[in-house]
């Protein structure tokens, strides 16, 4: 049996680039950095940053580009793939990325505001806009869902409804 399975939880470490192939699919990158501490043979505090670049498809890249930024604390489960490309000096080069399954967003970078969770981002061409809903960020974060979630009070009938798929 093989398994080709990710789970990062880092943060975004440049703004997010978003694509969209000649298809029509959207296609977002951007890079997280991922940092571990240890204490080494000598008792000394010591760390690293790792970085990873991330590859996003579809509902979830456009997502990713409306609310995520650099700074911004992400879960991203995926796989790895490795690609080839021709470099402009000829050369055969080499990019491995995490092609991600599943997002969900974190705290925002510290330092920033204390806007609520799930807020977009702005920017020059992003109006301010009112939060999404307010989370607990000690409770576990919810997937990205592509059907809005059910008002509270309310229940679903799954025999009204068709299947998601």
């Amino acid at each position: 049996m093989n398994v080709n399975k990710v789970f990062l939880i880092g943060r975004i470490t440049n703004d997010i680039t978003l694509r969209v192939t000649p298809a029509g699919q959207s296609v977002a990158s951007f890079s997280v950095a991922t940092n571990r501490t240890w204490v080494d043979k000598a008792g000394q505090k010591q760390e690293s940053a790792e970085f990873h670049n991330i590859v996003v498809w579809g509902k979830q890249a456009e997502l990713c580009n409306q609310y995520l930024g650099k700074g911004r604390e992400v879960f991203i489960e995926g796989r790895l793939q490795t690609r080839s490309y021709q470099a402009q000096t000829g050369e055969k080069k080499y990019r491995t990325e995490v092609i991600c399954e599943r997002v969900q967003f974190g705290a925002k970078a510290a330092g920033g505001s204390q806007e609520s969770f799930g807020s977009p981002k702005q920017g020059i061409d992003t109006p301010a806009q009112e939060p999404l809903e307010t989370i607990d960020l000690d409770s576990p974060v919810p997937p990205v869902q592509d059907e809005p979630p059910v008002p509270a009070g309310e229940t679903i009938n799954f025999d009204e409804q068709n299947p998601p798929f």
